[in-house]
C-alpha cells in the first residue's frame, strides 16, 4: 500500500480556561485529545460524532487555522507544525477548507469574481485579469453555477448556491486535500444530496482527497471510504465504511447508528438510548471517557483507559470489551 497523504499522530489541541482579574489559567478544555488517523490520496475519510466532540477543532488544527498544543501532522511528507512563513503559505495551497456556514464564510462586500480570484492572486496562479476571469468561469461551471453570476454578491444566492461558491473557492488553487467541515448541515434537505454528489464528482475530476467532518451518519456513509468515530476529543473506532456500518464494535458507535432511520418500511431496529449528556472536555472522566453513559461499562472502564487495538483487519477500536 502507498504511503498516506495525511498522517495525524497524537494530535492534541487544548484551550486554556482563565479566571480572575489576572486571567490566571486554571484548567484546559481538551478539544482534541490524542487523535490519530491516516488519510490516503484519492479517498474520503469521514470524521463523525456528536456536536462538541472535537471534530472541527481537529480539522482546523490540521490546517494550522488553530495552533495544536502537541502532536504531529504530516502532509505529503512535510510536518505541518514545523512550517512557518512562506513555506506554510505554499503548503496552504495544497490544503483547503470548506466551512460549515455558507452565509458567514463569504465576504458580503465581494462579488463572486473577486471571491474566486483572491486565492489565485495570493498564490500567483494567474498572471492577467483575463486569465483569472477565464479560470473563474471554469470554476463556476465545475460547481454547477452559470458564469453570468460573476458580478453578483453572496446575498443574491441561496444557501446551496453559496456553498457551491465556497467549494469553488477551495478548488481554485488546485489543492490535494480539502477539509469539509459540516458542509451540508446548514443546507435544506432538498439540496444536501446535490452538494454531496458535487463533492463526489469533483473528487474524481480533480483527484481530490477529503477529510469530511459531519455529525450525520447517513451523510458520512454516502461519501466516505473510511470512517473515524469521535467522542470527547478522541477517536474511539475506525474502519472502512461498510464494515463499520455493518458491524459496529464500540457501544458509542452502536448508539449513533441506532438513531439512523431504517429505509425499509416495517423493519425493526433496536434503539440504544444514551443516558445523560457528554461530560465536559475540561473535566473528562477517568478511564474510558464513555463509561458514564455506557450500558456495558465494567469496573475496569472507570479507572483504566482502553488501548487502541486492531480487532479485525483494518477495524480499530478503543474499548475494554475487546481488550
Amino acid at each position: 500500500m502507498t504511503e498516506p497523504l495525511l498522517v495525524v499522530r497524537h494530535l492534541k489541541t487544548y484551550f486554556p480556561i482563565k479566571k480572575g482579574f489576572l486571567q490566571k489559567v486554571c484548567g484546559y478544555v481538551r478539544a482534541a485529545d490524542d487523535v490519530n488517523f491516516d488519510v490516503y490520496a484519492g479517498e474520503t475519510f469521514g470524521l463523525v460524532g456528536e456536536s462538541g466532540c472535537g471534530k472541527t477543532t481537529t480539522g482546523r488544527s490540521i490546517l494550522r487555522l488553530i495552533e495544536p498544543t502537541s502532536g504531529s501532522v504530516v502532509f505529503a511528507g512535510q510536518d505541518v507544525a514545523k512550517l512557518k512563513g512562506r513555506s506554510l503559505l505554499q503548503l496552504s495551497r495544497q490544503m483547503q477548507i470548506v466551512f460549515q456556514n455558507p452565509f458567514g464564510s463569504l465576504d458580503p462586500r465581494f462579488t463572486v469574481r473577486r471571491i474566486l480570484e483572491e486565492p489565485m492572486i495570493i498564490h500567483k496562479l494567474c498572471h492577467s485579469a483575463a486569465e483569472r476571469k477565464s479560470r473563474v468561469c471554469e470554476l463556476l461551471e465545475a460547481v454547477g453555477l452559470p458564469s453570468s453570476c460573476l458580478n453578483q454578491y453572496p446575498d443574491q444566492f441561496s444557501g446551496g448556491q453559496r456553498q457551491r461558491i465556497g467549494i469553488a473557492r477551495a478548488i481554485a488553487v488546485q489543492p490535494r486535500l480539502i477539509v469539509a467541515d459540516e458542509p451540508v448541515s446548514a443546507l435544506d434537505v432538498s439540496v444536501r444530496s446535490q452538494v454531496l454528489n458535487l463533492f463526489k464528482d469533483l473528487r474524481e475530476k480533480f483527484s481530490l482527497t477529503y477529510l469530511f467532518i459531519a455529525h450525520d451518519l447517513s451523510v458520512v456513509r454516502h461519501i466516505s471510504d473510511h470512517v473515524g468515530v469521535m467522542y470527547l476529543g478522541r477517536i474511539v473506532e475506525m474502519a472502512e465504511t461498510e464494515p463499520l456500518f455493518a458491524d459496529p464494535l464500540h457501544p458509542y458507535t452502536r448508539a449513533l447508528l441506532s438513531a439512523v432511520p431504517v429505509p425499509k418500511p416495517g423493519a425493526k431496529q433496536e434503539r440504544v438510548i444514551l443516558q445523560g449528556e457528554p461530560p465536559s472536555p475540561s473535566n473528562p472522566p477517568a478511564g474510558c471517557t464513555f463509561h458514564p453513559r455506557c450500558r456495558q461499562a465494567r469496573e475496569v472502564c472507570m479507572t483504566v483507559a482502553p488501548e487502541w487495538r486492531e480487532v479485525e483487519p483494518g477495524h480499530f477500536v478503543a474499548c475494554h470489551l475487546y481488550q
